[in-house]
């Protein structure tokens, strides 16, 4: 798991809707944004791209103090592996990066070999 996100922020998780094909990529990166609503697309104000996000249920609701919603968001930036395969994280991901393929509903998402290491790793566990 995540060592940023736990389950517990995940409760009110009610589909996650992706942008792109996650089978695309090693890895993405998940945090957690304040948006104003918990049902639609939300803004995204980072370098990169977002790749998905979460929805959340009607049960959910807003923190108190800023009345924004936490949800789960999944992102790349420019020099992501998926974007520079010989880059910075040619070998290696960042804290936050998790393999796609684990992400489920209210679970957060798991490091593999794959999103640490990339698809190499695996051809070379399998030899």
């Amino acid at each position: 798991m995540s060592s940023l996100l736990t389950e517990g922020d995940l409760t009110h998780e009610e589909d996650v809707v992706w942008l792109e094909d996650p089978t695309d990529f090693d890895y993405v990166r998940q945090a957690l944004d304040k948006t104003r609503r918990r049902n639609t697309k939300p803004p995204y104000e980072r370098d990169g791209r977002m790749v998905g996000y979460a929805l959340l249920d009607n049960q959910a609701e807003p923190d108190p103090d800023s009345g924004l919603y936490k949800r789960r968001v999944f992102f790349l930036l420019p020099h992501d592996r998926d974007s520079l395969p010989g880059g910075l994280y040619r070998e290696g991901a960042p804290g936050e990066a998790v393999d796609p393929r684990t992400i489920e509903v209210r679970r957060v998402g798991e490091k593999t070999p794959r999103s640490q290491s990339g698809p190499s790793s695996q051809a070379a566990s399998c030899l």
